[in-house]
């Protein structure tokens, strides 16, 4: 699959057996991996940005710590956490202007202590 930082679609963390929730974007860490949280951008960091403590470990699925990264599934798939994400979506289809374009949110997750594969070698 790619390099974690490089997925921008809708990530699913299961941070314990019946704890799944959907996130915008994760990023590797020194410590683990940093999620932000759906409308982050309408938040302040410390608010919507999250550290998971722990290796990453896999290319998609990912497992950090005890939680696990996969990239969420069709309606068929999580139909439970599609609520979740349709008001996202739908956001982002109706606001796209408001959204920080991607050489942003690279920008404030290195800010956060993220690094990057890319750069890492």
């Amino acid at each position: 699959m790619a390099a974690l930082e490089t997925v921008t679609a809708p990530l699913i963390i299961r941070l314990a057996p019946e704890h799944e929730k959907v996130v915008a974007r994760a990023f590797p860490h020194p410590q683990g991996v940093v999620y932000l949280d759906l409308f982050w951008h309408l938040s302040r960091p410390g608010d919507a940005a999250h550290l998971i403590r722990g290796e990453l470990r896999g290319e998609g699925p990912w497992r950090v710590g005890e939680a696990r990264i996969r990239v969420l599934g069709c309606a068929n798939t999580d139909p439970g956490l599609q609520a979740e994400y349709i008001p996202w979506r739908d956001y982002l289809n109706e606001h796209s202007d408001e959204y920080p374009p991607e050489a942003q949110i690279l920008a404030i997750a290195r800010r956060l202590g993220c690094i990057f594969s890319s750069e890492s070698e």
